[in-house]
C-alpha cells in the first residue's frame, strides 16, 4: 500500500483523460437550475471542518489559519470563477472586500454562506455576459479600424461600470472572430460557434450543484497552501482513481487550466497522443469534436471536469481536438487534430531501447539509449508471486545486458518527460550504476529524516553514463538524476527539472465522518519533503544540469512559478562516498558542445523558437486591424515554408553523401537526444585516456 501511494504520490497533475462518457456528455440533458440560488448544505458544513482540521493539523507546512492567509484565499477563491476580470463589476468586489480578512474564521466554523453567496453574483455576472454575446453577435464587425486587444487582465483593474465591460468583451469577441475571418470562416458561421460557446459555458455553470461549488471553495483554500494539495469531490476522486489504474483508455494526456484555457500538463507514454507526435505539453484545447464530423463545441472558460467528460469516450472512437500551440498568442491560428481513443496499458509505458550510432572524427560509435516514461512497478503481480512482474529496475537490467552484447560505448538515460512513479524504483534503478549508499532523504512534518539507501551493494554497470531532463522530469526523475549527479557516477544533461519535492498522501474523508447514505470525497495533502544525499532539497530548485541546451524560460512553469509551493532548504548531508568526479571534463565538453550546435539546423531553430517566444510574451497588445493581421500571419507562414525547404534540401545532403541507413542512424529526428550521444562520446574518450 506504501508503493502503491507513491505512484500516486509522485504525479505531478491529478487529472488525465481516459475512461468514457464523451459524446454521452455532449448529449445529455442535464437538470438545469435555471436562476435559482445554489445554497450551501450541512453536510458540506462538516466537511469543511475536517479539511480544515487535517490541513491545520497534519499538513507538512505548519499552516497558521490567520487574516494573512485569509486574504489569500480570498484572491485565490475569486480567481477561480474570473481569473481575467471579466465577470464581476468593481461594485461587486467593493462588497465582497468587507470578507476578505473573515475567510480563516468562515473555514474554522464552516460557515459557508458567503463563498456560495459570492458564486451566485458570480452567475448572474455570467448570465450578463452572455446577453451582452447574444446581441453583439448579431451585427459584423469592422475590421478596418486601428484598435488593440489586450487578452491578458489578471492584474487590470475590474470594470466599473457594464458599458466598459461591454467594451472589453467587445474586443475579445472581435479577436476570436478575426483569427475566424482569417482561417476564411463566412461570419453566419462564426458568429454562431462563438454564441454557442458562452451559451455552453452558461449551460455548465447552471448545472453546477452544491458539492460542485464546495470543491472551488475548499481548493482555493488548498491551493493558498500548497499547490499539491487539493479537495476532490466524490466525482474528482472517481475520476483519479481511473487515473491511476494500469488499464486505461482515453487519449493519454493529462490536464490542467490555465487563464481560461484547458492545458496539456503531460502526455502520457504509449497513448494516442503521444503516439500521433502532434499533441505537446502546454498546447491549449480550444473546442472538442466527436468523431469524423461532429461539431466542434468551444470549450473556452469551461471547467475542467467538464472538459475531461467531454473528451472521454470509448475505445476506438474518435475524438478532434482544436489546438492553439504552447508558443502561439491569442492572434494566432489553431490547428485541428485528429485522435482515435484507445487503452493504455502498462507495457506501453514501460522501459525501452535503442542504439545510435555517433560519428566522431571519421570513427563510428555506438550508444545505448534507455527511454524510461516513468518509475513504475505492477504491484498485483508481484503480490501474486509472478517471477516475471514488470518493474523499472528489472526491464532496465535486462535491457542493458542486451545492449551490452551490441557493445555499446556508453548510456543514456532518457528522462524527459517523466513525471515520476515509484519511490522504491528510483532508489532501485540508482543502484545499478553505484556499488551501495544513500539515494534519498525524506523529511516528515515531525522534522523526522528518513535515509533511503541502495538495497544491491553490486555494481551491474560501470560504463559512462549520461541522463538526459527537462522541465517535466519530476519527484522521482529528479531523485534518480540528483544522485547520479551527486556520486559524479554520471554526466547531467538538458534542462532544469520540474522542482517537485514533496511527497503526499490521499486521505478518505470516509474516515472521519462514516455515513451509509453518502460518499465522501478525499484530500490529498501534502506530509513530507525530499532531499538529495548532499542535503539540499529537490523543491523549487530542481535538477540543474552539468551542460545545458537552449530552454524556454520558466516564468510561468514549474514548482517555483507557484505562489503557494514549499521553500527549497537544505538538511545536513549523508554519509556517502563518491563514485568519482567529471567536474574536470565539463569545460572541454561545453565548448565542443557549443562548436557542434552551432551549425546544427535544428538546434538554430530551437533557438530562434526561444526568441520568438520571449518577444511574443512580451507582446501585451494584439491588432484588430485585419491588414496588420494578415502580414503577421503571412511571416509566421513564410517562416514555417522556408524550415521546410531547408530540412528538405539537407535531408537530400545527408542521403547523397551517407546513405539511406546511416540516415535512420544518425538524424533520429530528435536533436537533444542525438547531441547528447556526441557529448557522451567525448566524454567516453576522454575517460579512456
Amino acid at each position: 500500500m506504501k508503493n502503491l501511494l507513491l505512484i500516486i504520490l509522485f504525479t505531478i497533475f491529478s487529472f488525465n483523460i481516459f475512461a468514457q462518457t464523451g459524446a454521452e456528455f455532449t448529449e445529455k440533458n442535464a437538470v438545469i437550475d435555471s436562476f435559482k440560488v445554489i445554497k450551501p448544505d450541512n453536510l458540506h458544513s462538516r466537511i469543511d471542518q475536517i479539511v480544515t482540521t487535517l490541513l491545520t493539523n497534519y499538513h507538512y507546512k505548519k499552516i497558521n489559519l490567520n487574516d494573512s492567509l485569509s486574504s489569500v484565499i480570498f484572491d485565490d477563491y475569486l480567481k477561480s470563477m474570473d481569473y481575467n476580470r471579466l465577470y464581476f463589476l468593481q461594485s461587486d468586489i467593493d462588497k465582497f472586500e468587507k470578507y476578505r480578512y473573515m475567510f480563516d474564521d468562515f473555514l474554522i466554523h464552516g460557515q459557508l454562506d458567503i463563498p456560495f453567496e459570492i458564486f451566485n453574483v458570480y452567475k448572474q455576472r455570467l448570465f450578463d455576459r452572455v446577453k451582452y454575446v447574444i446581441k453583439r453577435m448579431k451585427t459584423e464587425f469592422d475590421y478596418t479600424k486601428n484598435e488593440t486587444y489586450i487578452p491578458e487582465r489578471d492584474k487590470a483593474p475590474w470594470a466599473k461600470t457594464k458599458k466598459e465591460l461591454d467594451e472589453i468583451w467587445r474586443k475579445r469577441l472581435k479577436n476570436d472572430a478575426l483569427n475566424k475571418k482569417l482561417k476564411k470562416e463566412d461570419w453566419k458561421k462564426t458568429a454562431k460557434v462563438l454564441t454557442n460557446r458562452y451559451k455552453r459555458f452558461h449551460k455548465v455553470i447552471l448545472q453546477y450543484k452544491t458539492e460542485d461549488v464546495f470543491q472551488l471553495y475548499m481548493n482555493a483554500f488548498a491551493g493558498a497552501v500548497d499547490p499539491h494539495t487539493n479537495y476532490m469531490s466524490p466525482l474528482t476522486s472517481q475520476n483519479f482513481n481511473i487515473t491511476m489504474s494500469l488499464s486505461l483508455e482515453g487519449i493519454g494526456a493529462s490536464l490542467t487550466t490555465k487563464d481560461d484555457y484547458t492545458t496539456i500538463a503531460r502526455i502520457i507514454p504509449g497513448g494516442p497522443a503521444a503516439k500521433s507526435k502532434n499533441l505537446f505539453e502546454n498546447d491549449r484545447i480550444v473546442a472538442v469534436g466527436q468523431g469524423e464530423n461532429g461539431e466542434m463545441i468551444d470549450i473556452v472558460g469551461w471547467r475542467l471536469d467538464d472538459v475531461i467528460q467531454l473528451i472521454r469516450g470509448k475505445k476506438g472512437t474518435v475524438v478532434r481536438l482544436a489546438i492553439l500551440r504552447a508558443d502561439a498568442t491569442l492572434d494566432m491560428p489553431t490547428e485541428e487534430i485528429k485522435l482515435v481513443r484507445d487503452k493504455i496499458k502498462l507495457e506501453e509505458q514501460a522501459a525501452s531501447s535503442k542504439v545510435i550510432k555517433i560519428n566522431e572524427d571519421g570513427v563510428e560509435y555506438k550508444i545505448g539509449v534507455i527511454k524510461i516514461p516513468a518509475f513504475y512497478i505492477d504491484f498485483e503481480a508481484q503480490r501474486n508471486g509472478d517471477p516475471d512482474y514488470k518493474s523499472t529496475t528489472r526491464d532496465v537490467r535486462k535491457l542493458i545486458t542486451e545492449l551490452n552484447k551490441q557493445k555499446v560505448e556508453g548510456l543514456i538515460i532518457d528522462l524527459r518527460n517523466n513525471g515520476g512513479g515509484s519511490l522504491q524504483e528510483a532508489i532501485e534503478l540508482t543502484g545499478l550504476f553505484i556499488t551501495e549508499g544513500p539515494v534519498v532523504q525524506v523529511k516528515n512534518s515531525m522534522g523526522k529524516i528518513e535515509v533511503d539507501r541502495d538495497p544491491d551493494p553490486s555494481l551491474f554497470t560501470d560504463k559512462p553514463l549520461a541522463v538526459v531532463i527537462n522541465r517535466y522530469s519530476a519527484s522521482a526523475s529528479e531523485i534518480f538524476s540528483g544522485a547520479i549527479q551527486d556520486y559524479g557516477r554520471g554526466i547531467i544533461l538538458g534542462e532544469q527539472s520540474f522542482g517537485k519535492g514533496t511527497v503526499q498522501n490521499l486521505i478518505d474523508l470516509n474516515r472521519f465522518m462514516p455515513t451509509k447514505k453518502e460518499k465522501l470525497g478525499k484530500l490529498k495533502i501534502t506530509i513530507a519533503k525530499f532531499y538529495r544525499i548532499t542535503g539540499s532539497s529537490t523543491q523549487k530548485l530542481g535538477v540543474m544540469p552539468d551542460i545545458s541546451y537552449p530552454s524556454f524560460p520558466r516564468t510561468d512553469f514549474g514548482e517555483a512559478s507557484r505562489p503557494s509551493a514549499l521553500k527549497w532548504d537544505q538538511i545536513a548531508p549523508s554519509d556517502y562516498r563518491k563514485y568519482g568526479n567529471l567536474s574536470p571534463y565539463f569545460s572541454q565538453l561545453m565548448q565542443k558542445h557549443k562548436k557542434r550546435i552551432a551549425k546544427n539546423l535544428e538546434f538554430q531553430y530551437l533557438i530562434e523558437d526561444i526568441k520568438l517566444y520571449n518577444e511574443r510574451m512580451a507582446k501585451k497588445e494584439f491588432s484588430l486591424n485585419i491588414e496588420v493581421r494578415k502580414k503577421e500571419w503571412a511571416k509566421n507562414e513564410a517562416r514555417k515554408k522556408k524550415r521546410k525547404k531547408e530540412r528538405i534540401k539537407k535531408e537530400n545532403l545527408i542521403e547523397k553523401t551517407d546513405g539511406k541507413d546511416k540516415i535512420e542512424n544518425l538524424r533520429i529526428d530528435d536533436p537533444l537526444l542525438e547531441e547528447s550521444g556526441y557529448i557522451l562520446t567525448d566524454l567516453a574518450l576522454l575517460l579512456k585516456k
